[in-house]
């Protein structure tokens, strides 16, 4: 008996190291391959986001832990191909609560694809291509402009169908649906004017401007009474006013000089209000940085966050904590400090500038964000 102890505790202690060692791995590859997301706030990246690039995460939607210290969960495999087999580039990305679904436009098509079984329910090609689009709050509706053409599609969430046609300029391109439901906000590259739209009536009933170009990426408050507006040249952004039409403000970024961009030809290409909208984050693609400026007159410009790569674009997590430029960082918008980088499930690391927050309870959706960084700080309607 005295000769068998010491062999028991031995072999009782390796096994208790080995099960240690092996616990976590087990937790992770559950994690991994758990189709259904169970309860808890996700991040959903939608690659390629950045062109077409396959070196910032490859083909499909990531899905990040956010209470989890944005750990990867999973990828979602999706379609969008070009003829020659290759992935074609993620336009935008958009979810419908109540449908459980999230969207994904690549250049000619969009995808449906159901957030509690990650199967594409559809897959539709758009004549005239796809772009940035956005869904209504009720989930019932989307406005798709095509791809830098003239007009936008009003779109049936549940069935993909083309409800109607609205023609504006151009280049149709970037595309808020207001917090009240009533009114939609496109942005067309080739007109310095924003055009507001009845969401009833599916026709343009306004126009805010002229800003000083061509219109890029912009964000609205929660009331829909002011836009922050970027716009093509300007290092920098502008600020109309959504009821009367007018331009209020055209804010310099101090500083800093431009420079020749990689992408999208405009030194500042993304904005997004912070949800409680007391700041306004700016994308600085020459000098990678994402610039801080106080929200209210006179914008004061309070500081700039370096990053790893060329911005592109800008969001928020919900509850306002979190930062996500499209370089891939995760940053924490009290301290203005990397917390996290994005990384897929070899480690690489992820960036896009297409991604969306999402909330699940019993795999059940229940929330959404918006690949804009709009204001929350309040769900008045509009009124004009």
């Amino acid at each position: 008996m005295k000769a068998t102890k010491p062999v028991t505790r031995w072999l009782s202690g390796l096994l208790l190291l080995v099960l240690i060692s092996w616990a976590p791995k087990a937790e992770l590859s559950s994690v991994i391959n758990n189709k259904a997301p169970g309860n808890g706030r996700f991040l959903y990246v939608a690659v390629p986001g950045i062109r077409d690039y396959l070196g910032y995460g490859g083909h499909g939607i990531l899905v990040f832990d956010i209470n989890n210290n944005h750990q990867f969960v999973k990828r979602i495999k999706t379609r969008g191909l070009r003829e020659n087999g290759q992935p074609a580039n993620v336009k935008g990305v958009a979810v419908s609560v109540p449908l459980h679904s999230i969207y994904v436009s690549t250049l000619q098509s969009v995808q449906r694809i159901d957030l509690t079984t990650d199967k594409i329910v559809w897959e539709k090609p758009f004549v005239g291509g796809a772009d940035r689009m956005a869904i209504s709050p009720d989930g019932k509706t989307m406005y798709l402009p095509s791809l830098e053409n003239t007009f936008w599609n009003v779109v049936d969430c549940e069935t993909g169908n083309i409800l109607k046609k609205i023609e504006v300029v151009g280049r149709a391109h970037n595309t808020i649906y207001g917090p009240s439901g009533k009114y939609a906000y496109l942005a067309d590259i080739a007109s310095p004017l924003l055009h507001v739209a009845d969401t009833k009536t599916h026709t343009i009933v306004k126009k805010v401007g002229p800003f000083g170009a061509g219109i890029r990426p912009f964000t609205i408050n929660s009331t829909e009474t002011l836009a922050f507006v970027t716009v093509d040249s300007l290092l920098g952004f502008e600020v109309g006013d959504l009821k009367t039409g007018k331009l209020l403000e055209r804010k310099v970024v101090e500083g800093w000089n431009k420079g020749p961009v990689r992408r999208h030809g405009n030194p500042s290409h993304g904005i997004g209000l912070t949800p409680d909208e007391k700041e306004v984050w700016l994308a600085d693609g020459f000098n990678m940085r994402m610039h801080v400026f106080n929200a209210t007159p006179p914008y004061q410009q309070l500081t700039t966050i370096p990053l790893q790569d060329m911005p592109g674009w800008i969001t928020f997590s919900l509850d306002g904590k979190y930062a996500y430029p499209s370089s891939g960082e995760v940053i924490d918008v009290k301290t203005r400090k990397t917390l996290f980088i994005l990384q897929d499930e070899n480690y690489n690391n992820v960036a896009s500038e297409k991604m969306v927050e999402v909330h699940f309870i019993n795999n059940q959706v229940v929330k959404a964000g918006d690949q804009f960084g709009l204001g929350r700080a309040t769900t008045k309607s509009a009124v004009f």
